[in-house]
């Protein structure tokens, strides 16, 4: 079996071990180490061959957790499929359970607010940047503020280098 293995790897390249499919359709494969034609020796990697293959189309999300455990080695044996379905109606469990409670909190806050055990929060709006020329001003002035069109070379010195100038 080893001859054929290294038979194999000698004409076709690397010799990967497919460990699983995740619903998505995505496929993993495992390298063991290896040596090359030349001596040279190749470690171990875990690969993933995508779906989507496109890098720019890939999002967040589209490999399982388990899975993405596997390939950084976190973990040592691959999940099942059994074990990712009951992960995911762990995780769409938990999400229900939040939910609940930020609108529990919501309405116990509100009962609060209204009974006046809890000042509501002041809400500020601010407009625009404090540098800015219409900073805190409810509306914007049509008149410029610049001085662009009056400005002159030299007309303006720093502060204490006056005295060098006369």
């Amino acid at each position: 079996m080893n001859q054929i293995r290294a038979l194999l790897q000698r004409v076709f390249g690397l010799v990967k071990h497919h460990m699983g499919t995740d619903q998505f359709g995505n496929k993993y494969y495992y390298v063991p180490q290896q040596k090359t034609w030349t001596g040279q020796t190749i470690r171990s990697k875990r690969l993933i061959e995508a779906v989507n293959p496109k890098e720019n189309e890939y999002e967040v999300g589209d490999i399982p957790s388990e899975w993405e455990a596997w390939i950084r080695g976190r973990r040592k044996d691959p999940p099942t499929i059994e074990e990712i379905l009951h992960n995911e109606e762990y995780r769409r469990v938990i999400k229900i359970h939040a939910h609940e409670v930020q609108q529990k909190e919501e309405i116990r806050k509100e009962k609060e607010y209204k009974e006046g055990l809890v000042a509501q929060p002041v809400q500020t709006q601010v407009k625009g940047h404090a540098s800015a020329t219409y900073f805190g001003k409810d509306k914007l002035s049509p008149e410029p503020t610049s001085t662009s069109n009056a400005f002159q070379p030299g007309g303006w010195l720093p502060p204490g280098n006056s005295s060098k100038k006369k």
